[in-house]
């Protein structure tokens, strides 16, 4: 196909505010999904490949800073402004269970098992709630001197990974409620993702994105780009990264080389989540301007909502547009 087809993306309209993160779920039976954290306070989840929007958790009061769902996407949770995080139905979208914290909730992760919940907030720690017993006090990890931005279960539920705005990263031991491992860097972390396999962690700071081992913390590269990088997300089988952040564009980098492949601006503001589907085959991208856009891996291929035309005739692949309104 030529390299000269432009990338097309579908947007999704239906937020009201800024886009400020967003997860995929596993691979599915029924494919994948796709859900969306903005500060209009209602979380939406869409069908993966197409975008086409199945429904909304109502319940917040406040800003939705984090969103994840479960291995087999039967449940959601969500981490808001109003000091809760909430876990929900993700088929019927009933709220199940409803976690009181003392500041705002900015990032939330199922255990494996999905039988824990792994909340950071502002509040400057970690906790894990047993949603067997919801009514119980949560186990809690003190250490950072500075808001949680992420946080993530790793080593099937064993240990946990966080960053925070205090400019560190940190692994934690569940069994022993310690840290393990901490390594400082020259900014806050923005964004930060665990690798499908576990062996990478792709943390973004300042203009930098990092690959990480993310046991010992060791940085096994780091590369430069453009501007300030709100988000970074590596594909599954680590050919390429893909980056975004503060001057509204998307970048694709050769992971092996490290070489910038393109970019190209299809937001309206900041871009401040990045994630690739759990296929390869397509990356998701919210934003300031209130929208998600997907975007094509492999430009030109028939997949989703894209359909390949006559590239010759029109260099260039025409999707149609989801039904992403509420």
């Amino acid at each position: 196909m030529s390299v000269t087809l432009r990338q097309t993306p579908l947007t999704c309209s239906g937020h009201t505010r800024p886009v400020v993160h967003l997860a995929f779920s596993q691979l599915c039976p029924d494919g994948y999904f796709l859900i969306s954290a903005s500060k209009d306070g209602k979380p939406m989840l869409r069908q993966g490949n197409t975008g086409d929007w199945i429904g909304t958790f109502e319940g917040h009061k406040g800003a939705v800073w984090g969103v994840a769902l479960n291995s087999d996407t039967s449940r959601a949770a969500t981490g808001a402004a109003d000091f809760t995080a909430k876990v929900w139905d993700a088929v019927s979208g009933e709220e199940l269970h409803t976690f009181t914290h003392s500041h705002i909730v900015k990032t939330i992760d199922f255990s494996p098992s999905s039988t824990e919940l792994l909340t950071g907030s502002n509040e400057k720690l970690l906790k894990i709630f047993d949603m067997g017993k919801p009514e119980a006090d949560p186990q809690v990890f003190s250490g950072h001197t500075a808001g949680l931005k992420h946080v993530v279960f790793m080593n099937d539920g064993k240990q946990m990974l966080s960053c925070a705005e205090d400019k560190t990263i940190r692994v934690w031991d569940k069994a022993s409620g310690q840290e393990v491992q901490k390594l400082e860097v020259a900014h806050h972390p923005t964004s930060m993702e665990l690798s499908g396999d576990s062996k990478t962690l792709t943390v973004a700071y300042g203009s930098k994105v990092a690959f990480l081992n993310p046991e010992t913390l060791e940085v096994q590269r780091e590369v430069t780009v453009p501007t300030a990088v709100y988000s970074a997300s590596l594909h599954p089988d680590r050919s390429v990264f893909i980056c975004g952040g503060e001057d509204f564009k998307m970048y694709k980098f050769d992971y092996n080389t490290n070489v910038e492949i393109e970019s190209f601006k299809g937001h309206f503001g900041p871009v401040h989540c990045v994630r690739f589907s759990p296929d390869g085959e397509l990356y998701a991208s919210g934003s300031e301007d209130g929208t998600l856009r997907l975007w094509q891996t492999t430009v030109g291929k028939t997949y989703g909502l894209w359909k390949c035309i006559d590239a010759a005739a029109e260099n260039n692949i025409v999707p149609t547009k989801p039904e992403a309104t509420v």
